[in-house]
């Protein structure tokens, strides 16, 4: 991969991002900005963007990491049920009130409900001695489905004035952005981005079958642990810093595929610096279509992402790509 194609996507990104930051329904010029405007960007805006980013990065590289492993290109942490797992666990902290660990509890709680679905589907999907990425998909679909249920009882019993911000989590509204969040988010990515880059050349091996990376000397179900353990940090933290949001994780590993091809050592990081574009530009349309009001970051990745999932769908091979 050339030096001058990634140092032209990292100027594009960049861009875009500060684009994003002052543009809205309200478009603040960065060299005559007020007073009020200059405390517009840096309480409001600066944190939001930068949490968009960092979910956009841990769900992009979430995405690609799981369509290596399972060898699918539906794979994506939302539709395998581990955002739906870290956002009910979370939830559960936030209207129970306890906060043992105090800020950093709805992340620690988050990364719990992501880690165990992981495992579930992981033992949903073993069978005869390896992970079949069918079974994995199915289980993961299946517990969605039910995660979201359970979600949307939990809120629909409870009185508690946390369930505003519960609501919106659901949706991925990025508006409840918080500074005071953006620490634990970075420490959670960053932990998982340097598993995934780091072992990026076990993600190529494992995309190749199970005996030829052994052949290769990789530790298949080592590698594989290892790799849902970054999943599950860099998920933990999307939902913890701004809630449940899709297909991110599907569409951004196929578009860089598309431009970069297959190495996962360029894929993986560059799926996560897209997926935070993808997500500012998201959160942009959102905050700007209808003002005053807000469309959540999340429909908005869902009317672009769901097409394109049935897209995938109705491929013949999908299913044993």
């Amino acid at each position: 991969m050339s030096k001058i194609k990634l140092t032209s996507l990292f100027c594009a990104a960049l861009f875009v991002i500060l684009l994003s930051l002052f543009l809205g329904s309200h478009v603040i010029n960065p060299f005559q900005a007020s007073d009020v405007e200059r405390e517009i960007l840096i309480s409001i805006r600066l944190p939001r963007v930068i949490v968009a980013v960092l979910m956009g990065m841990a769900l992009g590289a979430s995405g690609a990491v799981l369509q290596g492993i399972l060898k699918n290109p539906l794979a994506d942490p939302y539709i395998l049920g581990i955002s739906s797992g870290a956002a009910l666990s979370a939830t559960l902290g936030l209207l129970s009130g306890v906060y043992i660990f105090g800020k950093f509890s709805i992340p620690f709680t988050a990364f719990i409900g992501a880690s165990f679905i992981s495992i579930i589907v992981g033992v949903f999907g073993w069978k005869e001695g390896k992970l079949l990425p069918e079974r994995l998909l199915l289980a993961g679909v299946g517990l969605s489905f039910l995660l979201s249920a359970m979600l949307m009882f939990l809120i629909s019993i409870s009185s508690h004035e946390g369930i505003r911000r519960a609501v919106l989590w659901i949706f991925g509204d990025l508006s409840i952005a918080d500074w005071s969040m953006i620490p634990y988010g970075i420490v959670f990515i960053i932990a998982g981005l340097y598993i995934s880059v780091s072992r990026a050349k076990a993600l190529n091996a494992l995309m190749l079958g199970d005996e030829i990376a052994h052949s290769l000397g990789f530790a298949v179900h080592k590698e594989r642990l290892l790799f849902f353990l970054s999943i599950s940090l860099m998920t933990s933290a999307s939902v913890s810093l701004g809630g449940t949001i899709g297909f991110i994780g599907l569409l951004i590993p196929h578009m860089v595929r598309f431009i970069m091809g297959s190495d996962n050592r360029f894929v993986v990081p560059v799926s996560a610096l897209y997926g935070g574009v993808f997500l500012c530009i998201a959160d942009l349309i959102g905050r700007s279509l209808l003002p005053p009001m807000e469309i959540p970051s999340g429909i908005i990745t869902a009317l672009v992402g769901s097409p394109y999932f049935l897209y995938l769908l109705r491929k013949r091979d999908v299913l044993t790509a």
